[in-house]
């Protein structure tokens, strides 16, 4: 069993940054693939990025690449999600995802445990 808890969230400006905490329990936490997601109001919920247990490996979508980075300290048993050149159709609530494996998975179905949610609201 993991708990997941996010933190982090707020209210920016579009082109600010910010960076969300998710952290978990467990003690095999580098085990676990982790996922962030967001849903925007009205909107299904969406990946955003995705990171292996021991880091080396992590995976964007299209519309976050090269603008927020994915990072993991297993010694805290927390993951992160930098974004930077926030814009204001990033407003969403995230979600960090874990799943017992080393697949990168993008899909919801493919996690079983989600934390939950922390509001980001960009301005414009």
């Amino acid at each position: 069993q993991v708990q997941l808890v996010e933190s982090g969230g707020g209210l920016v400006q579009a082109g600010g940054s910010l960076r969300l905490s998710c952290a978990a329990s467990g003690r095999t936490f580098s085990s676990y693939v982790v996922g962030w997601f967001r849903q925007a109001p009205g909107k299904e919920r969406e990946f955003v990025a995705a990171i292996r247990g021991n880091g080396d490996r992590t995976y964007y979508a299209d519309s976050v690449k090269g603008r927020f980075t994915i990072s993991r300290d297993n010694a805290r048993n927390t993951v992160y999600l930098q974004m930077n050149s926030l814009k204001p159709e990033d407003t969403a609530v995230y979600y960090c995802a874990a799943r017992y494996d080393s697949t990168l998975y993008t899909a919801r179905p493919h996690y079983d445990y989600w934390g939950q949610g922390t509001q980001v609201t960009v301005s414009s």
